[in-house]
């Protein structure tokens, strides 16, 4: 399957969203926009067809450091790759825009996203476990 990315809406985001059964509660437009809308942002999304099957969206955290906060692929279309793409496609943006460093958090129950994670030299700099000890949350980094 071919798909492209470019930049997405909300809308798109949410429509993948609400269709990732690892994700208990998603997140809604506004907690996205809460924690998004007073920093400088980029959504990009894959599309296959027109349909919007993945995204990966990131902000400024400091005038250096990106954090990519949100990423998901839509389980029909996990496999092929564009988890992959979405995170060079981030990486090319982060680096055009002159960050130093892109800062990137996962649990500990996301096997493949850690492994790809470590596969692109992401650096693990910090782990927490969540209060009710039932994961933990690691924090990766990588110099751009």
């Amino acid at each position: 399957m071919t798909f492209i990315i470019k930049q997405g809406t909300l809308c798109d985001l949410l429509h993948i969203e609400n269709d990732i059964p690892e994700f208990t509660s998603p997140k809604s437009v506004d907690d996205i926009r809460t924690k998004i809308d007073a920093h400088k942002h980029v959504l990009f999304v894959a599309y296959i067809e027109g349909k919007p099957v993945a995204y990966k969206l990131g902000y400024e955290k400091q005038s250096r450091l990106f954090y990519s906060w949100l990423g998901a692929v839509l389980p029909d279309y996990r496999g092929l790759g564009i988890a992959k793409s979405l995170l060079l496609h981030q990486e090319a943006y982060v680096k055009r825009a002159g960050y130093q460093i892109i800062e990137v958090k996962s649990m500990n129950r996301f096997k493949r996203m850690l492994q790809m994670l470590i596969a692109y030299d992401y650096h693990i700099v910090g782990c927490t476990r969540l209060d009710d000890n039932s994961d933990s949350k690691i924090t990766f980094r990588k110099k751009i």
